[in-house]
C-alpha cells in the first residue's frame, strides 16, 4: 500500500520527472534552494491541498502531478461506495491550468479535491518541518491524544449538536411566547373561516364541470333530442334510411359478391348508430335542468371565491393554503409546549454526558501511556531527563467532551513540566515534535510517512538518533524524509539527490537516485560543504559503513525498556457528573 511512483510536469521549476520509489526509509538531500520539499508539495497537492496557478512552471499552460499506490485492499469498500474502479495499482492525477481551475482523477475517474483529501488521509502521514507549532493549539493537542487512544470526537460532536439545537429551540420559544401567541390566534381565526367551507384539494375542478354542465343544460338537452329525430325519423331518419341501404345491397349479392362486405359494413354502422341513439335516450332520461342544483354549485363557487380574494390566491389554490395552515398550527402548538421542549433538553443533554463521561474515562487512560511513550523517545532526541506530562483539566460541556487538552514538558531532569509554549525552546520544540510523530506514527493505517524537514534544529549525536528511529520506522513502512543532516542520510536505505540545472530553457530541478561514491560524495557535502577532502570523505564513509553494519532495535522495544517513573499524566480534575 506504499507510494510506488510520482510523476511531475511543470510543476514549479520541474520541467518533467518520473521517479520509482522503493520500500524502506529514502533521505531526498541537496544543496539549498535546490528544490528537496517540492516532492513533498506535489504529493500534497496530488492528495488534495489547495491548489495554487503559483505552482505551474513559467511559460507553461498547465502542470500535472500523479501518484501511484499499492492496491489498497481496505480502501475497496470506499472506492466502490463513491464510484471508483478497484484496479491492481492506485492512481491519483491532479492537473491545474492557469486560469486557476483544477481537475482531478483517482483510477480514471473523475473526482474532487475533497475525495482526494479523504482518501489521502488513509495512505500518507505527512509531518512538516513546522509541526511543532501544532503543539501550542488545543484541538491539535486533543486530536493527537485521541488518535492515540483510537477513539473519535464524532458522536459526541453529533450529541452535543442535538442539545445545542434542543436547548435553541426552547430559548427561542421562550422568548417568543408572545409573538407566537399571536400568531397562533391568527392561524386558528384563518382556518375556522376556511372551515366553514371545507374545501376539497380536487374540489374547485369538479365544482367548475359540473356548473359548466349545468349552465348549459337545456341546450345540451335539445342538441340530444335533435340528433335523435336525425336519427329516428319515420319519413326520413338515418336509421331508416342505411336499413333500406342494407336491405338493397344484400338482395343483390348473388349476383354481384363484391356488394356483401360493403353491406357488411353498412351493417356494422346501423348497428352502432342504433347504439348511439340508446345512449342519447337513456342520457335524456337521466337529465333535466336541474335549478336547484344549479343555484346550490352557485353559492358553493361565490363563497370559494370570496375567500380566495380575501387571502389573494387563485380559487384553485385555497384548499393546499388551508392544508398548509394547520400543518403550522400543530407545529405552533408543538413551540408553545413548553415542558415538551424541556424533556426534548434534558434528554438530549443526558445522552451528551453520558457519551462525554465515556470519552473522558477513555482519555485518562490514554494520557499516561503517551506520556510514558514521548517521554522515552525524548530520552535519545538531547532531553535527557526530560518529562512529558498530558494534562486533563475541566471544562465547560463543549462539542469536544468535558475537558481540555495540554501538554507539559520538563525539558532537564528536576524541572517542573510546564505548558510547552512556554517553556520549549525552538530546538526543543523541533525535537519535542519528531518524538511526537515517531510515538503518534505507529499508529496510523497510513503505509507511506514523509518527514519535511522535521529534524531541523538538531545535531551531534540527536541526529544519529533520529537517523536510527527514521530507520527503524522504514522497517515497518514506507518512510520519506527531507533532511539536511549527514547523520540522517546516512542511515537511509535509498538516497534521493535533488539539484538544479540550467540550460538555454532556463533552469530546472531534477532528483536522481544515488548509490555508492555519488552518495559518499554527497553525505560529504553535507558534512562540509562543497570542498570536498579526503578526510570528509573517509567521514563520509565511515558513516554509511557504520550505518549499514548498526544493529537497530525496534522503537516499541525501547520504549518498553523505558524507565516507568520518566513519564507520568497530571491527575485531572473529576469528570463532571
Amino acid at each position: 500500500m506504499s507510494l510506488k511512483r510520482i510523476s511531475l510536469r511543470d510543476f514549479v521549476i520541474v520541467r518533467e520527472l518520473e521517479l520509482d520509489l522503493d520500500q524502506g526509509f529514502s533521505v531526498l538531500t541537496g544543496e539549498t534552494g535546490a528544490g528537496k520539499s517540492i516532492l513533498i508539495d506535489a504529493l500534497q497537492l496530488v492528495l488534495g491541498a489547495r491548489a495554487e496557478i503559483s505552482v505551474i512552471r513559467e511559460g507553461a499552460l498547465r502542470c500535472e502531478i500523479s501518484a501511484e499506490f499499492d492496491h489498497p485492499p481496505h480502501l475497496d469498500a470506499w472506492l466502490d461506495e463513491a464510484g471508483f474502479e478497484s484496479a491492481e495499482s492506485l492512481l491519483l492525477r491532479r492537473v491545474i491550468d492557469t486560469q486557476g481551475k483544477s481537475r482531478a482523477w483517482i483510477n480514471g475517474s473523475a473526482a474532487t479535491a475533497a475525495q482526494l483529501r479523504e482518501i489521502g488521509d488513509a495512505l500518507v502521514d505527512i509531518h512538516g518541518q513546522h509541526a511543532w507549532q501544532s503543539l501550542t493549539r488545543p484541538d491539535s493537542v486533543r486530536g493527537l491524544l485521541d488518535a492515540y487512544a483510537g477513539t473519535s470526537t464524532a458522536p459526541l460532536q453529533a450529541l452535543w449538536a442535538a442539545w445545542r439545537d434542543a436547548r435553541r429551540t426552547l430559548s427561542d420559544a421562550l422568548q417568543a411566547q408572545d409573538r407566537l401567541q399571536q400568531e397562533r390566534e391568527r392561524l386558528s381565526w384563518q382556518i375556522g373561516e376556511v372551515d366553514k367551507l371545507a374545501p376539497g384539494l380536487e374540489e374547485w375542478d369538479e365544482l367548475n364541470s359540473q356548473h359548466t354542465r349545468l349552465s348549459h343544460a337545456r341546450t345540451l338537452m335539445e342538441a340530444a333530442e335533435s340528433a335523435l329525430t336525425h336519427l329516428q325519423d319515420d319519413q326520413g331518419g338515418v336509421l331508416r334510411e342505411l336499413s333500406r341501404v342494407v336491405g338493397l345491397l344484400q338482395e343483390h349479392t348473388a349476383i354481384e359478391p363484391a356488394f356483401a362486405p360493403v353491406a357488411e359494413v353498412l351493417a356494422s354502422s346501423l348497428a352502432q348508430a342504433e347504439d348511439a341513439a340508446h345512449s342519447l335516450q337513456t342520457w335524456l332520461r337521466r337529465t333535466d335542468l336541474d335549478p336547484d342544483r344549479l343555484a346550490s354549485l352557485d353559492e358553493r363557487m361565490s363563497q370559494w371565491m370570496s375567500l380566495a380574494r380575501r387571502y389573494k390566491r387563485p380559487p384553485a389554490d385555497l384548499a393546499g393554503l388551508w392544508e398548509g395552515w394547520k400543518q403550522e398550527l400543530v407545529r405552533l402548538d408543538q413551540a408553545s409546549d413548553l415542558e415538551g421542549l424541556r424533556r426534548q433538553v434534558d434528554t438530549a443533554q443526558a445522552a451528551y454526558l453520558a457519551q462525554a463521561r465515556q470519552l473522558s474515562r477513555t482519555r485518562q487512560q490514554a494520557a499516561p501511556q503517551l506520556a510514558d511513550a514521548i517521554t522515552h523517545a525524548m530520552q535519545g532526541l538531547g532531553m535527557a531527563g526530560g518529562r512529558f506530562e498530558v494534562q486533563l483539566d475541566d471544562c465547560e460541556p463543549s462539542a469536544s467532551g468535558l475537558e481540555t487538552v495540554v501538554f507539559l514538558v520538563a525539558g532537564h531532569p528536576g524541572s517542573t513540566p510546564r505548558p510547552i509554549g512556554k517553556v520549549a525552546s525552538g530546538g526543543e520544540l523541533s525535537r519535542l515534535a519528531l518524538a511526537i510523530a515517531v510515538t503518534t506514527s505507529r499508529l496510523g493505517t497510513a503505509q507511506t510517512l514523509i518527514f519535511d524537514e522535521v529534524d531541523a534544529g538538531v545535531g551531534g549525536a540527536v541526529a544519529d538518533t533520529v537517523g536510527r528511529l527514521m530507520k527503524q520506522l522504514g522497517r515497518d513502512r514506507q518512510v520519506m524524509a527531507v533532511t539536511h543532516l549527514p547523520q540522517v542520510a546516512s542511515c537511509a536505505d535509498h538516497h534521493l539527490l535533488v539539484a538544479k540545472q540550467a540550460d538555454a530553457q532556463g533552469t530546472s530541478s531534477h532528483v536522481r537516485p544515488i548509490e555508492r561514491e555519488a552518495r559518499v560524495s554527497e553525505i560529504a557535502r553535507m558534512l562540509s560543504g562543497e570542498r570536498l577532502s579526503d578526510t570528509t570523505l573517509a567521514h563520509a564513509r565511515e558513516m554509511l559503513e557504520g550505518a549499514a553494519h548498526l544493529e537497530l532495535k525496534s522503537a516499541s522495544a525501547d520504549a518498553g525498556s523505558a524507565p516507568k517513573q520518566t513519564g507520568r499524566a497530571r491527575a485531572s480534575k473529576p469528570v463532571r457528573s
